[in-house]
């Protein structure tokens, strides 16, 4: 029998070395090797697995099963694929198993379901499902660390779908280091993904996550898995997000919004509603947007605060959009506006805790600058949208006219789009003016 061999294995990129070294060779980062040992695996000159014909496949290819959330839908990019392997982090305590509870009480009226938890009992997981009041009296539970056992016992009581709660206190019996290291968390999921692809079975893994906010363990784990999901959720807000980071079965970047209540989680069906405040809209500083989040438009309020700068150093604070693009802003804004604001302290911030990372906003964040500085409002109905460039040129976003006609469904009766953004039929209900240069949109606006 083969002896088992120790390496050493970076935390941040899962590169190998056969020696320790102070900064990884791969991804350069100081203290990120330990060392691992590797199970010792029997060679084989023989492979069960055999080729097939692309004609030979059954004709529900494309057969995806509905969650009983069409904003968890949404995101997995239409529903759960049979055989993916998904991975759901976020912070503690955000509802990572309450969610996946629900989606599993939904599941199992068609399909059987196994729910493997490493961190909680069988009496705690039943005190939630009463608490949320789910009707999940079949569901098969098992309260285990071994992932041997898991996939062992998920087969035998032919569950389609697998919940593993969570990954980093999955353990093999073949490696002799800890629950949570860089070696387990390589092999339990090798080991799942390999269960899934071959039985069609499709997993769920729960992730803790480190203080960045990242996944904990390397970043191999997140291209093993063909899903990977975030929570993002704002402590003061009863409201939680969930982004696809990546997904090969949809588009990347989709969010679903669900709010958080007594019975557990309940989908928001029109999202823009939660970031909009009728009542503040119309106050200097405040001017609503029409954001792209994944494949739908999303209408969001972005407000500015300019004030009188007390010391020699003027801020610059940002939430929601990208603190470097607010700097390019305000000096395109003193360049191509003929504003000064080199002395003025500058906040803006996204309503709803909403993080945008296109470019679309760039137009509302200068409007809402200047209507702050100028103390007046803008017009009453108003959305805008568009990118701003160096020269002071407005320059056209993608999906213009689906922004135009989600504003206009939500009464908007105005719009100040980039002029290659607008719609060569009139839009109904909405009136569009096309700008070419920020001094246009800035005479438009007032």
């Amino acid at each position: 029998m083969a002896k088992a061999k120790k390496a050493y294995v970076c935390a941040e990129c899962g590169a190998h070395s056969v020696k320790w070294s102070g900064q990884c060779p791969e991804c350069l980062m100081w203290n990120t090797l330990a060392e691992t040992t590797f199970a010792a695996r029997a060679s084989t000159s023989q492979s069960e697995a055999s080729t097939l014909r692309l004609g030979e496949l059954t004709e529900d290819v494309e057969r995806r099963y509905a969650t009983g959330f069409s904003e968890f839908d949404r995101v997995l990019g239409g529903g759960l694929v049979p055989g993916a392997v998904t991975l759901l982090g976020g912070d503690p305590g955000v509802g990572k198993s309450t969610l996946l509870q629900q989606v599993s009480a939904a599941l199992m009226i068609d399909l059987p379901v196994c729910y493997a938890t490493g961190e909680e009992s069988l009496r705690q997981i039943g005190q939630r499902s009463v608490r949320l009041g789910l009707d999940a009296s079949a569901m098969n539970l098992l309260a285990d660390t071994s992932i041997e056992n898991v996939l062992e016992q998920a087969s035998r009581c032919g569950a389609r779908i697998l919940v593993v709660d969570s990954i980093q206190t999955m353990t093999s019996e073949h490696l002799p280091s800890a629950p949570g290291s860089v070696a387990q968390l390589r092999e339990s999921v090798g080991r799942i993904v390999q269960f899934a692809k071959q039985n069609e079975v499709s997993v769920f893994l729960i992730g803790h996550v480190t203080k960045e906010g990242a996944i904990a363990g390397p970043r191999v784990v997140e291209h093993m898995v063909d899903t990977v999901l975030y929570f993002e959720s704002d402590p003061a807000s009863r409201y939680t997000m969930i982004r696809s980071v990546k997904n090969r079965f949809g588009a990347s970047g989709e969010m679903g919004v669900f709010a958080m209540t007594e019975t557990g989680f309940r989908e928001v069906s029109n999202p823009s509603a939660i970031f909009l405040s009728r009542d503040s809209v119309e106050e200097p500083g405040s001017i609503v947007s029409v954001a792209w989040e994944g494949s739908r438009p999303l209408l969001v309020e972005i407000q500015a605060l300019v004030a009188d700068g007390n010391s020699n150093y003027a801020k610059r604070l940002a939430q929601g959009v990208d603190q470097n693009r607010l700097a390019l802003l305000l000096a395109v804004l003193q360049r191509h506006g003929s504003l000064a604001l080199g002395d003025e302290d500058v906040f803006v911030n996204v309503v709803g805790g909403l993080k945008i990372g296109e470019t679309a906003v760039d137009l509302p964040t200068v409007l809402a600058i200047v209507s702050s500085f100028r103390n007046r409002a803008c017009a009453e109905r108003l959305i805008c949208f568009g990118e701003v460039g160096l020269a002071g040129e407005i320059r056209p976003v993608r999906f213009g006219t689906e922004r135009i006609a989600a504003a206009a469904k939500q009464g908007f009766t105005s719009a100040i789009v980039p002029l290659g953004n607008v719609p060569k039929r009139s839009s109904k209900g909405i009136k569009v003016s096309g700008v070419r240069r920020l001094s246009e949109a800035l005479d438009a606006a007032w």
